[in-house]
């Protein structure tokens, strides 16, 4: 990027969030018995979770943060032998300061492989966005790699609807989209919008030997339209398939902040503002990132575990994609145990290209041009290195082998060696945007599961559905809380955070 001291103004300070109330926001409550259902969506607040099934088990109950709230969106499906949890957070609360939005959305799955001889999880997280900008000495065209300019973004999505009139653009609002099922309930969806949000970005370097972040200040404050994922599980009996396409919506930039000297300027769809809001120039936000030839990507990356055996994860052609630098624009990774029986298939190919909206020429955002993504495996030490940037991911994962003590308890040491982290993941993949602009991209890669279905789709109620999935919501509650109070306040250690539960009974049909 040919910009030399580039900083943002930080417009929002402690000060101003501690002005300011919270909205109410309504939760529901969570019981074992709800994971015996088919199916439930609701909104829990972890931290009131915690707290109550903390004071329940005669724990202690994290200190710090009796008056803070985490609100979830959580949705489950249980039906032709497929567990699905899914979690996206909606906002975290402090006290009376603002409400923090920040995108983070996961799911598991549990089944049976097709042979139904052995139990899978496999989990999958949405890392981040990651927009680059590609040196004279790229090392792969199109897609974010260490040699070129990276920047990482951390949503925060303030909501600053109390300062009336004085920036009216950061106001973040997140939308929750019900779980709905076809009738014969083969086919369910659902997913979150995050709208009008603010993300800081900072400037990232994701060399495996040396990842960091320079954590001293962002380069830059955007706000979006909206980033959106959406779900579609489709279920095939016949196949003994479940078929999950996550769609991503990343909307428009409306707002760049960038810092000039000692002034900041402010570009927008009609033109270039200084910080008393005259116009300084016509070149509006999308003439920016397309001088500047600024790129965006999505970071996710994906674990599985076997009760009894490893699992690698390659190409149709054999290529290793654990800890690679591998293109798979074209093609799938699948992950098999190892002895050869395949798992799951996550296909680029199918669906190869995205949609791109180009609000200057249409600002009805009807028509698009597609362009082709480009999909690359990275290596893992490049971003789970960067782990002061990723706290709250890790601090999600650390908990999540004890999911294993609810099935198989003697896999929990085994889990502990390859899901607590991410540079034990099966792969990190990167979908790259080459052609962006800061206008709305659409795009939606495809995952496929193989597992032992019943020949019909009838609900069975499965018995360790409760126990499993349980143990999952307090697995990530927990883990939550201790990020939080991390990050809040880092000298503060948690002297004795809730113990993990017991391992349960089958219970009696």
């Amino acid at each position: 990027m040919k910009i030399k001291n580039l900083t943002v103004i930080l417009l929002i300070s402690v000060t101003l969030l501690s002005i300011m109330a919270p909205s109410g926001k309504a939760a529901d409550t969570l019981v074992k018995d709800d994971f015996l259902l088919e199916s439930f969506s609701k909104t829990v607040d972890y931290f009131d979770y915690v707290r109550t099934y903390a004071s329940n088990h005669s724990m202690t109950t994290p200190p710090g943060f009796q008056n803070d709230h985490a609100y979830l969106y959580m949705n489950y499906i249980n039906t032709s032998g497929l567990h699905l949890f899914y979690a996206g957070l909606d906002n975290i609360t402090f006290g009376n300061e603002a409400a923090l939005r920040i995108p983070m959305q996961s799911f598991i799955m549990h089944y049976k492989t097709n042979n139904n001889t052995r139990d899978v999880l496999l989990a999958s997280t949405f890392l981040m966005l990651l927009a680059f900008n590609e040196t004279g000495n790229t090392i792969y065209p199109n897609s974010p790699d260490m040699n070129d300019t990276l920047w990482a973004s951390f949503s925060m999505g303030l909501d600053l609807s109390a300062l009336n009139a004085t920036l009216p653009f950061l106001n973040s609002k997140t939308e929750t989209i019900p779980l709905t099922h076809s009738d014969d309930k083969l086919q369910w969806s659902w997913g979150m919008k995050y709208t009008n949000l603010t993300a800081l970005w900072w400037r990232t370097w994701v060399d495996p030997t040396n990842p960091h972040f320079d954590n001293s200040w962002p380069v830059a404050i955007t706000v979006y339209d909206e980033l959106t994922f959406t779900y579609n599980l489709t279920i095939d009996p016949n196949t003994h398939t479940a078929t999950l396409t996550e769609n991503h919506i990343i909307g428009r930039m409306r707002h760049l902040l960038l810092f000039a000297g000692i002034f900041w300027i402010h570009y927008n769809s009609t033109g270039t503002y200084g910080m008393l809001g005259h116009k300084i120039g016509d070149d509006t936000i999308y003439d920016f990132i397309q001088k500047n030839q600024i790129k965006m990507s999505i970071v996710n990356f994906q674990t599985s575990i076997l009760a009894d055996r490893e699992t690698y994860s390659q190409t149709p052609i054999g290529q290793n994609v654990t800890d690679t630098e591998t293109p798979v624009s074209d093609t799938s990774i699948s992950t098999y145990a190892d002895d050869g029986e395949k798992i799951c298939d996550t296909n680029f190919g199918t669906k190869k290209t995205y949609k791109l909206f180009n609000y200057t020429a249409d600002q009805t955002e009807t028509n698009y041009t597609t362009y082709d993504a480009t999909v690359r495996t990275a290596k893992v030490a490049g971003f789970a290195g960067n782990a002061g940037l990723f706290a709250y991911h890790i601090g999600l994962m650390k908990l999540l082998p004890l999911v294993v003590l609810h099935m198989f308890p003697g896999l929990y040491m085994r889990a502990l060696e390859t899901i607590t982290n991410m540079s034990r993941a099966n792969y990190f993949y990167i979908i790259a945007y080459s052609n962006y602009s800061g206008y709305r991209v659409e795009h939606d890669p495809t995952l496929t599961v193989y597992l032992s279905t019943p020949t019909s789709a009838a609900f069975e109620p499965q018995k360790w559905g409760g126990i499993i999935l349980i143990g999952i919501i307090i697995i990530v509650i927990i883990a939550a809380v201790a990020v939080v109070l991390r990050r809040r306040n880092p000298n503060q250690q948690l002297t004795q955070p809730p113990a993990p539960p017991t391992t349960p009974q089958p219970p009696t049909s």
